[in-house]
């Protein structure tokens, strides 16, 4: 059975438990966690149209919760680039790959009420997937969170709170609230169950491109759940034989908010110690994080991957937007980041995620 693993100091804890970070040092869980079998491109033809068809190297199966999430297109922008459009998931954005994870394993576990906490995009598949489990929700948001996104999440019936200040201050009272016994916390940053949800997007692109996987893997970078999610399942493919090489990670930040890109640019391992400031403010709200608590584990997934960060300005978010929906995309601006960042290379191919629909946020100002 999985269970969870504390990689700071090698804590473990029972799934069963409802205690969502390491007693020790508070840190994010680790899942130990073994596929039940091997995966195959043959063991594919016929199984159910979406992410619950690679049921090997998933921590759950026969899901009750699913929204038929999963198994979004692929779609060539350049003669290098492609985008794959989880924009079209249930919710709107690639965040029901590991919702559906949390509310499912919460489901499982009973618990008298579930909280969760987001910039937008993971409290509305949160929501939306508790009220398909139906369990009791609160959503924890700063102000300032698109209005879209708040009425998203009310109307999936969880209970809205609005947090003065910035995405830190919303974890943190969210955080607060998950201490109360009976509490499941769906944290997509803390629950590693999420990234063995968010992991699926990469054995898509492994079904997609017959067995193989692009030269480079561009993802947006806040809390670093995909990219995290990637790593899991780049590794789990070449350890499986599946492919003989592992793509290079590429990492977009907003330029306003980069911490872990200029970790990247000075060699370290991890954020300083001292405490970050309030996040500018940036169009790429899904993404402006000053201190996402895995910062460690996303700076050495992009090196062992050979990959690199990079930042965008908001006038390319903006451009990029705009491009996008000259081609028939309409995103919302945390999810053109890629497109900003790597649309015009042509040395290699890479896959760009068009990760929330352009209804979340509207055009950028």
């Amino acid at each position: 059975m999985p269970a969870y693993l504390c990689p700071q100091d090698g804590t473990r804890a029972d799934i069963t438990a409802l205690t969502w970070c390491c007693p020790v040092c508070r840190g994010p869980w680790d899942l130990e966690f073994e596929p039940s079998g091997p995966l195959s491109l043959n063991s594919l033809a016929g199984r159910v149209n979406s992410l619950w068809r690679y049921e090997e190297v998933l921590p759950l199966s026969a899901p009750a919760t699913t929204l038929g999430e999963g198994r979004t297109p692929l779609v060539p922008l350049t003669g290098t680039v492609s985008a794959k459009l989880d924009f079209l998931m249930p919710t709107l954005s690639f965040k029901d790959r590991g919702a559906v994870m949390l509310a499912e394993l919460a489901r499982r576990l009973s618990p008298e009420r579930v909280v969760a906490d987001s910039s937008g995009n993971a409290g509305t598949a949160v929501a939306a997937y508790c009220a398909r489990a139906s369990l009791p929700c609160t959503v924890y948001v700063p102000e300032g969170t698109s209005p879209k996104k708040t009425e998203q999440i009310r109307a999936h019936g969880a209970r809205l709170e609005i947090v003065p200040g910035d995405r830190e201050a919303t974890a943190a009272a969210a955080r607060t609230a998950a201490d109360a016994p009976g509490t499941f916390y769906a944290s997509h940053v803390f629950n590693p169950y999420f990234l063995h949800g968010t992991k699926t997007y990469v054995y898509e692109l492994w079904e997609d491109l017959g067995g193989r996987l692009p030269d480079a893997i561009a993802v947006p970078v806040g809390n670093g759940t995909l990219l995290l999610g990637a790593a899991l399942a780049t590794a789990g493919l070449h350890a499986q034989g599946l492919i003989d090489r592992r793509p290079a990670l590429i990492a977009v930040q907003a330029e306003a908010v980069s911490p872990l890109a200029a970790a990247f640019r000075a060699g370290a391992d991890d954020l300083p110690d001292a405490p970050a400031g309030p996040a500018a403010p940036t169009l790429a709200e899904g993404i402006a994080i000053p201190r996402p608590p895995r910062a460690r584990a996303i700076l050495a997934a992009v090196r062992e991957s050979g990959g690199t960060f990079l930042t965008v300005t908001e006038d390319r978010i903006r451009a990029a937007q705009l491009d996008l929906a000259a081609r028939g995309f309409y995103v919302e601006t945390t999810g053109v980041a890629c497109w900003a960042a790597v649309g015009d290379w042509t040395d290699r191919s890479v896959v760009v995620p068009l990760c929330g629909a352009g209804l979340k946020t509207g055009l950028a100002p």
